[in-house]
């Protein structure tokens, strides 16, 4: 059974309230003194105390899918992260299945769109990984069979997984919503995760002896999409939105490769990496990168190119407000900025699924098929 699965959720609130049951039954008994009798309560106390966590853990997992395997949440994954040669060996995008969008119409494609499992392998990077990607209906309309189309790379913070963006955020549905009411054009969707080589927080960074995690985003990414669906290989084609490290990256990389992303989006963006236990180091002592990874400090030292930037904060709520501040103040042309400040907001799904329409329109109107 799955991590996310509802028979687990159930199952660790049956046995709570079961146990709690067998607690009040015998509490009678283990009411006298001596050290079996306290033994027996702070045993059974404990047992309730364990599975009443685990089961709002559970539950809070189902619902913000912070993790989305038992392998994930215990830092195993399979057939996942650097693979070295054998990624190189066969780069590309390779689809492993496909499912129905949530909207009106769902059973055609040519209705209701299409996401698709992929499995992306980097050529320079030689990095694999897991991804979903969003087709629009107008992918398979008649009409459209010579029409290349933009394409938006869609991260989830540290630790989230891709999962989250479809079921917990609805990037596909709310993408599909905007274009029928003729907000935003059909893009393309590609959803992922941040950790490309879990479970090291890369946080889209070249590490010396590691991951090469930005070379992956920059290029490998762009080439192996390319290569597989009908999309255009300009800046203008590309554009990038994440949350939190998600949001950090999608800053990071539309700044750092104008030539490869016209627009990045940093929905409650980090503004420098977080260098603890879950990301190793980083630099192994390079200075230059170390300060090249702060977005700050790169708009004040290194040129700016045409990117445009949209970034989200709130008054209350949000611990980036200062930092998102100094960015719009440092962003000058031929880069351009915009933002978005709620009056309250904190670092959460609710916060991101206010802000993500107005994200994918301005997003939409920056890009090109």
């Amino acid at each position: 059974m799955g991590l996310t699965s509802t028979t687990v959720l159930a199952s660790a609130v049956l046995c709570t309230v079961l146990l709690s049951l067998v607690v009040v039954w015998q509490w009678p008994r283990l009411s006298g003194r001596g050290w079996q009798p306290v033994l027996g309560r702070v045993g059974l106390m404990c047992a309730v105390q364990l599975l009443l966590f685990s089961a709002v853990g559970l539950a809070a997992n189902k619902t913000f899918l912070f993790y989305g395997s038992w392998a994930d949440l215990f830092g195993q994954q399979d057939g996942v992260g650097v693979l070295g040669a054998q990624a190189a060996a066969s780069p590309g995008v390779k689809v492993e299945g496909k499912q129905k969008v949530d909207v009106p119409g769902a059973g055609k494609p040519s209705i209701g769109g299409e996401v698709q499992k992929v499995s992306v392998q980097g050529e320079r990077s030689r990095i694999v990984t897991p991804a979903y990607v969003y087709l629009p209906p107008e992918y398979f309309q008649k009409g459209y069979e010579t029409r290349s189309f933009p394409v938006t790379v869609v991260l989830t913070g540290f630790p989230g997984t891709a999962e989250n963006l479809i079921k917990g955020l609805h990037y596909p549905k709310t993408a599909w919503t905007l274009s029928k009411q003729k907000k935003t054009q059909p893009m393309i969707l590609v959803m992922m995760r941040p950790t490309v080589a879990p479970p090291r927080n890369t946080q889209c960074i070249d590490i010396p002896g590691g991951p090469q995690t930005e070379t992956f985003f920059a290029d490998d990414l762009r080439k192996a999409v390319s290569g597989t669906y009908r999309v255009g290989t300009k800046p203008r084609n590309w554009g990038f939105i994440g949350d939190s490290t998600g949001g950090y990256c999608a800053l990071k990389i539309a700044l750092h490769h104008p030539e490869a992303y016209a627009a990045g989006v940093g929905l409650s963006a980090d503004y420098k990496p977080d260098v603890d236990l879950q990301s190793g180091d980083l630099f192994h002592g390079n200075k230059r990168e170390e300060n090249r990874s702060d977005l700050l400090w790169s708009l004040d030292h290194l040129p700016q190119g045409k990117s445009s930037f949209l970034v989200t904060t709130s008054r209350q709520g949000e611990s980036n407000l200062k930092e998102t501040r100094k960015f719009i103040t440092k962003v000058k042309k031929p880069a351009q900025v915009s933002s978005i400040t709620l009056d309250s907001g904190g670092h959460n799904f609710n916060t991101w699924l206010r802000e993500i329409p107005p994200s994918l329109e301005w997003l939409s109107a920056r890009l090109a098929g």
